[in-house]
C-alpha cells in the first residue's frame, strides 16, 4: 500500500458520502467508456475537455457525436491535480499515466465521484487516495502496488519522474551506467 495515503479497500470511497436515496452516483468516465458504453449510459457523466481530442483520434465516429452524448465537461482544479500527481508519484504510476489520465483521477477526487476505467494505473492511484472506481470491461486490480524506476544494468533505483511520460515505456537511461530504466514492482 502507499505510505502516507489512505488505505481503502479496492473500489471503496472514504472521501465521498453515499448518494442520497434515489440519487445516482456521479461518474467520471475514462475515454474507453466513451467508446464502449451505450450513449444513454454516458449522459450526465463527467469528462474533461482534453478527451474530445483523444476521442476524435481513437474513435472518429464517437468523437464526432461527443457533444450530443450528454457528458458534462469539467476540468479539475489545481489542488485536486496536485493530490492526484502526488499520489501517482508516490505509487510510482506517474510515468505510466497521461495528462488526461491524471486529470480524470483528479476530477474524480475533486467531485467525490466514481472513476470508470480499465486502466490499472488509474485504478491504483485512485485506490491510494480513496477514490471509488469501477471497471468497464476488465476485472480491475485486486491489489494496490508501488512501483520503482530501476536500472536494468546496475539495478540502482532512480528517483521517480515528477510528471506524466508522453512515451509510456521510455524512461530514459541510467545516469550511473547508461542502461535502460524500467518500472518494476517495488
Amino acid at each position: 500500500m502507499v505510505s502516507g495515503c489512505l488505505s481503502p479497500a479496492i473500489g471503496s470511497n472514504e472521501r465521498g458520502s453515499p448518494p442520497a436515496d434515489g440519487m445516482a452516483d456521479v461518474l467520471v468516465l475514462d475515454t474507453s467508456a466513451l467508446i464502449a458504453w451505450p450513449i444513454s449510459e454516458i449522459s450526465g457523466s463527467l469528462i474533461i475537455p482534453a478527451q474530445e481530442t483523444e476521442l476524435r483520434v481513437i474513435s472518429p465516429d464517437r468523437g464526432a457525436i461527443l457533444g450530443s452524448m450528454g457528458a458534462i465537461m469539467n476540468d479539475p482544479n489545481e489542488v485536486s491535480l496536485d493530490v492526484a500527481r502526488d499520489a501517482a508519484i508516490e505509487t510510482g504510476d506517474i510515468s505510466g499515466l497521461s495528462k488526461v489520465d491524471l486529470s480524470l483521477v483528479a476530477l474524480a477526487y475533486e467531485k467525490s465521484a466514481i472513476l470508470v476505467t480499465d486502466d490499472y494505473r488509474m485504478q491504483n492511484v485512485s485506490t491510494a487516495i480513496g477514490i471509488e472506481w469501477r471497471p468497464i470491461g476488465e476485472t480491475g486490480i485486486t491489489q494496490a502496488w508501488n512501483w520503482e524506476l530501476r536500472c536494468l544494468g546496475c539495478k540502482i533505483v532512480q528517483p521517480p519522474p515528477k510528471s506524466p511520460n508522453r512515451r509510456r515505456s521510455d524512461f530514459g537511461e541510467c545516469p550511473e551506467c547508461g542502461s535502460e530504466l524500467k518500472l518494476k514492482r517495488a
